[in-house]
């Protein structure tokens, strides 16, 4: 298996074609489902107008399949192409966990978009769409950025 190194980072190929899979899969069901269409999530917004509950079937769907296949998984003594499962460490819930979530939720409600169906979305060649994807890829740039010089500090 060839590995390559970017940034101190060891990446294998396997992990990266089932990387490849799992996104192929996710933007496929969401163009099958419809929830890449930013019309869809904001009529499932409009709860006080014409909502539209097809959202909510997508994500109890989706929890109806990863939350027992998530807890057979974690069972087993590690994943299949590398050492150890990355799961979440944090137990606290802070002030950036809070506002990054907010900040998402209003932009999400705002665009009808996230990062997911965005990305998505690119193949319309629509500019708001892609216009949207750049500013989301130069709100991570800065959040990342930020956070280092906040780790640099000892501020973090």
């Amino acid at each position: 298996m060839s590995d390559f190194t970017h940034e101190d980072a060891r990446v294998n190929w396997a992990e990266l074609a089932i990387a490849l899979v799992s996104g192929t899969t996710f933007g496929l069901g969401l163009a099958i489902s419809g929830m890449a269409n930013p019309a869809k999530v904001i009529a499932f917004l409009d709860i006080a107008g014409n909502w539209d509950p097809t959202l909510a079937v997508v994500m109890a769907s989706a929890l109806l399949v990863t939350t027992p296949a998530f807890r057979m998984i974690l069972k087993r003594h590690g994943p299949w192409v590398t050492a150890r499962f990355v799961l979440p460490t944090a137990t606290r819930v802070e002030l950036r966990l809070i506002a990054g979530s907010a900040l998402f939720g209003i932009g999400w409600g705002l665009a009808g978009l996230c990062p997911g169906p965005a990305m998505l979305d690119l193949v319309t060649g629509r500019t708001d769409i892609i216009a949207f994807v750049v500013a989301m890829l130069v709100g991570a740039t800065l959040a990342k950025r930020s956070a280092r010089a906040r780790k640099r500090s000892g501020s973090a």
